[in-house]
């Protein structure tokens, strides 16, 4: 690689719904002999055989598109691109569904189980990979998030040009969802009622705890209707914290059905998908930053007691 390349305008293409990812090689004190060595000492969470067939796969390009191999010398200040797949990965039995779309836009129903974006033990089973795959689109980007278990509405910008439009809107408050949850039945609670919490970090690292401090998440739930054991509640989230609205059930003492983080964590097998979160991002609303249109999409997905 020359220093010409740090010019070139050169955009790996998506392969099956994956697009690059881009690493910068930064000046060292002690240099690797080569590209090979530096990932494998640079993301040690991914084995170097890994890194291995990924050279002979043909998925680590330099600057220009040039393919390069595990005897690559390593140059400083360049850029690498490389693609990532997983060998086994276990498919997720459940389709997505796109709801709308136009020039900037794409509303799409997520199912459960099905994680956002590439990550850990899922590339291609991941909703944006398929989209990608499906629209042939790799600028298409998530604008707001769901977690893996939770499944509904979610929007996807189609272009960089128009996306900070959007993404301002959840910067400031500005689009109104509803969520429908099924969660144990308390007669003893009188509802509706709007919990307020702190929630910091928990332990596990992937979990959220309520901690004491001024509330830095609130949610007005409200009862649907139930039966003896079980209820349908409406939930309306005022602020965005991660698993907000399965901390606030929980907090309730009313965790939601089959929830394998709250009130504690279970782990269950990645190939089981019997016992979906019963949570659903329902409705979305908000005005659109580009004409002023009011918008409104809602899930054809439906919880029953």
């Amino acid at each position: 690689m020359s220093k010409s390349h740090l010019t070139n305008d050169f955009k790996p293409p998506m392969i099956n719904g994956v697009t690059a990812s881009k690493v910068f090689l930064p000046q060292l004190d002690q240099q690797p002999h080569s590209i090979f060595e530096y990932l494998c000492h640079h993301f040690p969470h991914i084995e170097a055989i890994e890194w291995r067939q990924r050279f002979n796969d043909g998925l680590i390009l330099d600057a220009v598109g040039n393919i390069l191999n595990v005897k690559s010398s390593y140059e400083a200040t360049q850029h690498i691109y490389y693609y990532r797949f997983l060998e086994n990965e276990i498919h997720v039995p459940f389709q997505e569904k796109i709801l709308f779309e136009n020039t900037d836009l794409m509303v799409v129903d997520k199912p459960h189980f099905l994680t956002m974006s590439p990550t850990g033990q899922y590339v291609q089973e991941t909703l944006l990979v398929r989209l990608k795959q499906k629209t042939n689109n790799p600028d298409l980007t998530p604008i707001h998030r769901l977690d893996r278990e939770t499944a509904g509405v979610v929007l996807f910008s189609k272009r960089p040009a128009t996306r900070a439009a959007y993404q301002q809107l959840f910067a400031e408050r500005k689009v109104q969802k509803i969520y429908y949850a099924i969660a144990p039945y308390r007669a003893d609670l009188n509802f509706p009622i709007e919990v307020a919490l702190r929630m910091e970090k928990g332990e596990p690292f992937y979990t959220m705890q309520v901690c004491s401090g001024p509330a830095n998440s609130s949610t007005r739930i409200e009862l649907v209707k139930h039966d003896q054991q079980w209820a349908l509640y409406k939930l309306s989230p005022l602020t965005g914290k991660q698993h907000q609205l399965r901390v606030h059930l929980n907090s309730l003492n009313i965790p939601i059905k089959n929830d394998s983080f709250y009130p504690a964590v279970v782990h269950q097998a990645s190939h089981d998908f019997s016992a979906p979160l019963q949570l659903l991002a329902k409705e979305i609303y908000f005005t659109d930053p580009l004409n002023n249109e009011s918008m409104h999409f809602c899930s054809d997905l439906v919880l029953t007691l």
